[in-house]
């Protein structure tokens, strides 16, 4: 699917839809991706900051989205654990970036080759427009090579 498709369909995506969060940007070749989350009336909690299950909820999928699509179709690519620091209260619209760097996937693929599991952590900053940090998301990805591919090599 093409990557500007892609980010059509999670736009429409019920959890980010109805919370105001916009996926900006995907690379064509899934590389990187932007995400914003725009504050609005209904989106605040008690004291009028950025809810914080929106915060994570805008992190979620990116890291596994783009390894799965990097990697492509030979490899189980799942997110195995989560974690989010929040560091300043939200009170404007925040933005995350995620990009993958080819080092990284070359990481993956050489621990994977064997047929093993693979985890490893990946941290994305959540940032106001001047780039205040107001929340530090970690994401653990759980990545192993296909039966059918391991019998393959």
């Amino acid at each position: 699917m093409r990557a500007s498709t892609f980010r059509r369909l999670l736009n429409l995506w019920p959890p980010f839809l109805f919370n105001s969060i916009r996926v900006q940007h995907v690379a064509e070749d899934y590389s990187e991706a932007r995400v914003v989350l725009r504050l609005r009336p209904w989106n605040r909690n008690y004291v009028r900051t950025q809810f914080g299950g929106n915060l994570f909820s805008m992190t979620d999928p990116f890291w596994m989205l783009l390894v799965m699509h990097q990697l492509g179709g030979e490899y189980f690519v799942w997110d195995k654990a989560g974690a989010i620091d929040f560091v300043a209260p939200g009170r404007a619209d925040v933005f995350a970036q995620f990009k993958l760097e080819p080092a990284v996937l070359d990481e993956l693929r050489a621990a994977a080759a064997n047929g093993e599991k693979v985890l490893r952590w990946f941290e994305t900053d959540v940032t106001t427009a001047d780039g205040e940090v107001v929340a530090k998301v970690r994401k653990q990805l759980y990545v192993r090579l296909k039966p059918r591919a391991r019998e393959a090599a």
